[in-house]
């Protein structure tokens, strides 16, 4: 992998496959940039696709205390190593950090995301409320394998589902970046959707759901595309919280392939 300075000296890794406009892909909880590989595969035929190790995972480093301004700052070194511009597809909760990236004034020219997990309303400011104290005492105990099993009972898995996981060979590399959940929180805010600063993003946006996801999930991306400017709302018949790479890259070529320009060499 490449690797670029951040604004505070941490090395942050990425991969680049393909020729075309330049798209970034932004991971969600837990993943890194070979969980993305499968869409940045099906994308690279007609895009410059970028794929990256976020903070405290896999070859990327890390620099503490950590703040979402350092993850903004991330995209914005990785964007400038490829060319100054870019478009971004950000998954779960690296929608969030996309977002967040586009309201800073990152010169982001198209933006997707896929189900950013803002959990409006007052019960699901109490719920975001309860789950940030346990992940939180999990992990000030070091109980980096219930953190990680907190986060997977969230997301809908099944306990017995978990306990296999528990057994298989993936799980101590999910342990290794379980720290890197209390990051994915802190972009959720109090799980609000922040209307107030999304109201400054300027680039074309699509938010995008699954039409099997949770209701909860659904309307949260309804409530974001009324935030967003110059966001509509797309949804993907059959999908779940975490959709088929085959399934959205054709949704996502055809959003980013409205804008295609020459990139300066980087």
């Amino acid at each position: 992998m490449d690797k670029t300075l951040s604004a505070d000296g941490t090395l942050i890794a990425y991969r680049r496959q393909g020729d075309g406009p330049p798209v970034i892909l932004v991971g969600g909880a837990l993943s890194t940039a070979a969980t993305d590989a499968p869409l940045a595969s099906l994308l690279s035929a007609r895009f410059d696709v970028v794929t990256y190790d976020r903070r405290g995972r896999g070859s990327s480093g890390d620099s503490a205390p950590y703040t979402v301004e350092r993850e903004v700052e991330d995209l914005a070194a990785l964007i400038a190593r490829i060319g100054g511009r870019a478009s971004v597809f950000g998954m779960s909760s690296g929608g969030a950090l996309a977002l967040e990236a586009a309201a800073s004034g990152l010169p982001i020219d198209l933006l997707a995301v896929y189900e950013p997990p803002y959990t409006p309303g007052p019960a699901g400011l109490m719920f975001k409320a309860v789950c940030t104290a346990r992940l939180h005492r999990l992990l000030s105990a070091g109980n980096l394998g219930d953190a990680v099993e907190l986060f997977l009972s969230l997301t809908g898995v099944a306990p017995d589902t978990v306990a296999r996981m528990r057994r298989a060979p993936l799980w101590p590399a999910l342990e290794a970046v379980a720290h890197t959940l209390a990051y994915d929180d802190a972009l959720l805010g109090d799980g609000s959707v922040p209307a107030a600063r999304l109201a400054s993003v300027t680039a074309r946006t699509m938010v995008v759901c699954g039409g099997f996801s949770t209701a909860p999930a659904r309307l949260a991306t309804r409530a974001l595309t009324d935030a967003v400017p110059r966001a509509r709302h797309r949804t993907l018949t059959g999908q779940i919280r975490e959709p088929a790479p085959q399934v959205i890259a054709p949704v996502l070529a055809e959003f980013f392939a409205k804008d295609v320009y020459i990139s300066p060499a980087p």
